[in-house]
């Protein structure tokens, strides 16, 4: 079968991020350039590791990236989490091991025993604030800064240890609600705006339903820690909660990215505006994880749901106007990627429209007939060479849907979409 020609735009940034030293000032300057999944050298060792362990190429540059990213101090505690610091260099550690087994053991050994401690850590702040009785606040419990992502590192690495059960625990029992100025709220409100710092557009606050910033990060490690055999008590109990919240605010194949007040206590819901179905808000991150939920469950009512919003949407053409760039937080690229990640997981039925969908993004992504060193030199220039918003992310989430296949090293885990 002849490649999908995005598998040359694919090859063309991989070719312009094999020298770390060919990175301009502008990007390798950056404070968080050695540790920094989103932005740094961990996130682009992600790519060269991936097409290394598919026989796409050498290894060589994945050395040359991990020793920018674990070669000086890695930073824990408070200012660590699974898009900087330690969680982030042991997710790509991880997956280096991944493709070759025994490799970077003793620098893993020791990853793993920081960030178990610092879950632990962070769980007991959770544990006293719910306590206390006082509203979370997104970075206790998100993908990109909270619990949900440190527990994709956690799972991968330690699945029998104490920190990923403590970490569910405190996912559990953030689906209990929580009294706030005499309203029951769910326990993920927040009194800030989906920045993480208070916003006069939130007056009072919000809950997120975003798979980076919101509740879906939970409910996806919650599935994948029961799929891995991880429960804890009131686990299966906590997930229908937040599936019954996502279902009071499905509309049609969609998702408002957020609640606030004047959702709950206003007039009669109107129909979304046409919006971005993506990974970190929209439909492609929620309904990926209400389906890892299903098969969690053994639901297939909500299994065969989930799929069917997620076909619908990736088709859906307002929608998918919406969407203006090819990264594998937001764009065509990404949404390739979960198109074929829950593929792999669907319904006969359901797979079919997913992976028809996954072409069509692929399509659109990179035109049959573009110039795939222009493209790439483009992409370069006007997103970076980064992972989550960038050239090396775009690139890394074309390999699934090109070739059919899941990810060789699991990179994906830090999405929390397997």
């Amino acid at each position: 079968m002849t490649p999908h020609p995005a598998l040359r735009l694919s090859d063309r940034i991989a070719e312009l991020l094999t020298d770390p030293a060919s990175m301009p000032a502008a990007w390798s300057s950056r404070p968080q350039w050695r540790q920094s999944l989103a932005h740094g050298a961990p996130g682009i060792a992600l790519l060269h590791i991936e097409r290394a362990a598919v026989g796409l190429g050498p290894w060589e540059p994945v050395r040359a990236w991990l020793s920018i990213a674990a070669g000086t101090a890695v930073t824990s505690g408070t200012d660590s989490y699974l898009y900087y610091g330690a969680p982030a260099v042991a997710h790509a550690l991880a997956c280096a091991a991944q493709a070759r087994p025994g490799t970077y053991r003793r620098a893993l050994d020791h990853l793993d025993g920081v960030v178990a401690a610092d879950a632990v850590h962070r769980c007991e702040q959770a544990e006293a604030r719910i306590e206390r009785g006082a509203l979370a606040m997104l970075a206790e419990f998100d993908t990109i800064r909270g619990l949900a992502g440190i527990g994709s590192v956690l799972l991968r690495r330690a699945p029998d240890g104490e920190a990923i059960r403590r970490i569910l625990t405190c996912l559990v029992r953030l689906a209990e609600d929580v009294k706030h100025d005499g309203e029951a709220l769910p326990g993920w409100w927040v009194l800030d705006g989906p920045s993480g710092e208070r916003d006069e557009r939130f007056p009072g606050g919000h809950a997120n339903n975003g798979l980076a910033h919101g509740v879906s990060g939970p409910l996806a490690l919650l599935a994948l820690g029961l799929r891995r055999g991880v429960e804890v008590d009131g686990q299966r109990e906590a997930m229908r909660t937040v599936l019954a919240w996502l279902e009071r605010w499905r509309d049609a194949h969609a998702w408002p990215y957020w609640i606030t007040p004047a959702h709950l206590t206003g007039p009669a819901r109107r129909p979304l505006p046409p919006q971005r179905p993506s990974w970190c808000y929209g439909t492609a991150g929620i309904a990926r994880a209400q389906q890892l939920a299903a098969l969690a469950l053994g639901d297939p009512r909500l299994r065969h749901a989930a799929e069917s919003a997620l076909a619908t949407a990736l088709v859906d053409a307002k929608a998918l106007a919406a969407t203006t760039d090819l990264s594998a937080c937001h764009g065509y690229a990404g949404l390739a990627h979960i198109a074929q990640r829950a593929a792999i997981d669907a319904s006969p039925r359901n797979a079919g429209r997913l992976r028809s969908a996954a072409a069509l993004l692929l399509d659109t992504a990179h035109p049959p007939h573009a110039d795939p060193d222009e493209q790439a030199h483009h992409l370069l220039a006007t997103a970076g060479p980064a992972f989550l918003e960038g050239a090396a992310g775009t690139a890394l989430a074309l390999l699934a849907p090109v070739t059919g296949l899941a990810p060789a090293t699991r990179w994906d885990t830090c999405l929390l979409t397997s």
